[in-house]
């Protein structure tokens, strides 16, 4: 319990010592004189969202300003390790309200020492679960960099959903984790609003984590990201490429840039060329491009599961079409890629032209403009391409061939990319 009297007398003390006046202390906190008397004769006190900056202006930590006194400087203590425990508890306070959610599944909020989700599901069989855990990779360091803040968490949750998408799941629960070395309140607040409200935009429901500071760990301004997500899928209705055969054909399904991959060799490539970051690609700058979010596929799936119309499919990201069209390929078959037909989006011609990378090496980094490769019978195509035309460009780019010699891989390409 807060003992308003003794923590006005401990902000008095502090102002006299500091030589403070009380509108000067007001005129830092941006509040009114009025504010910090009442604050000093005991009859209100700070409330969360000026404690930290009070604290600051007093030169104490959160957890002294609490308790109405200043705690031994010879003793070894949390706040002098670089936690606050007041602090946090009121960034957890600010977490809550983004948690909140109208999912009757969700049976718990911001508290306990886990999550309840119900998962009685009467109209599914045999359901299974499809577990999922993910990060946003190197390209959350220029998010925090460059301000995208909020939109690398939709990258993050968006990577996640997509990744059990493929195997016609639906998709629950997330639980992310923020590890990071310094507490920044509005920062947090920033990626957990992020996370949430991607979480909406893909049906599911953001219901706990875990943000731990770690500040002997990580460097102040440092956050790292990552997700776990449960979906569910009726299990006769799974997609895992076991149905694929010899004929079907090879749809791509369009992303809006680089989504989550490759940006080791981008974040190369800015170093060396500093001014790229500013040229204009599309009318947005190179920044503005490659920091689109990672496309959401689920909205535009969902509808054709439960259908039997999807043979296979493969979530284009690091290694490209080769090295992810390859996990549900079956064996004995491969896939024919054409690159011919791929529509490359102009950020990739930027990037292979200010960078001289080789086409193999495109290939093998970024999805060139697939974010996903879509198995099918030659009868469902057009259904499926219709399906989904409605939501991205979806066009045919290969088709499923015999594999019975040795060396050949599961998957294949002919001809050359056309990068005009």
């Amino acid at each position: 319990m807060v003992d308003s009297m003794r923590v006005g007398e401990f902000i008095t003390g502090k102002r006299h010592e500091l030589g403070l006046t009380q509108g000067q202390l007001a005129q830092q906190l941006n509040v009114s004189f009025q504010t910090i008397s009442k604050w000093e004769n005991g009859k209100a006190y700070p409330n969360i969202e000026l404690l930290a900056d009070l604290a600051k202006a007093l030169g104490v930590s959160v957890d002294e300003l609490l308790s109405g006194c200043e705690k031994e400087q010879d003793g070894l203590s949390y706040s002098k390790a670089g936690i606050d425990i007041a602090y946090t508890d009121s960034i957890k306070s600010e977490m809550k309200k983004h948690l909140e959610t109208k999912n009757r599944r969700v049976l718990n909020g911001l508290g306990p020492f886990a999550s309840l989700y119900d998962i009685h599901f009467p109209a599914i069989k045999e359901p299974v679960l499809v577990l999922k855990s993910e990060e946003p990779g190197s390209k959350q360091k220029l998010a925090m960099e460059y301000g995208y803040t909020e939109s690398i968490c939709h990258d993050m949750i968006n990577h996640l959903v997509n990744d059990i998408a493929v195997m016609g799941a639906t998709p629950l629960a997330v639980l992310d984790t923020i590890v990071c070395g310094k507490a920044e309140k509005a920062t947090i607040s920033a990626l957990v609003k992020g996370v949430a409200d991607a979480c909406r935009e893909n049906e599911c429901s953001l219901v706990g984590g875990e943000t731990s500071i770690q500040p002997s760990v990580v460097d102040a301004g440092v956050y790292v990201l990552t997700s776990s997500i449960a979906g569910i899928a009726e299990k006769k209705h799974i997609i895992d490429g076991s149905k694929i055969e010899e004929g079907d054909a090879v749809l791509a399904l369009a992303s809006n840039g680089l989504h989550t991959n490759g940006y080791s060799l981008v974040r190369m490539l800015i170093d060396k060329m500093p001014q790229i970051k500013l040229e204009k690609i599309n009318g947005n700058t190179f920044i503005e491009e490659i920091m689109k979010p990672h496309t959401p596929y689920y909205p535009a799936l969902k509808g054709l599961f439960g259908k039997d119309l999807i043979r296979g499919m493969a979530h284009i990201t690091g290694g490209g079409i080769e090295g992810n069209l390859c996990r549900v390929i079956p064996d004995g078959l491969s896939a024919m890629i054409d690159r011919a037909k791929i529509r490359i989006l102009p950020v990739f011609g930027f990037i292979k032209e200010k960078g001289n990378v080789s086409d193999s090496e495109m290939l093998s980094t970024f999805n060139m403009g697939v974010g996903m490769t879509i198995v099918v019978s030659q009868k469902d195509k057009k259904k499926v391409i219709s399906h989904l035309s409605a939501f991205y460009d979806c066009y045919e780019i290969g088709t499923i061939i015999g594999s019975k010699e040795k060396g050949t891989g599961k998957v294949q390409f002919k001809n050359r990319l056309k990068w005009v």
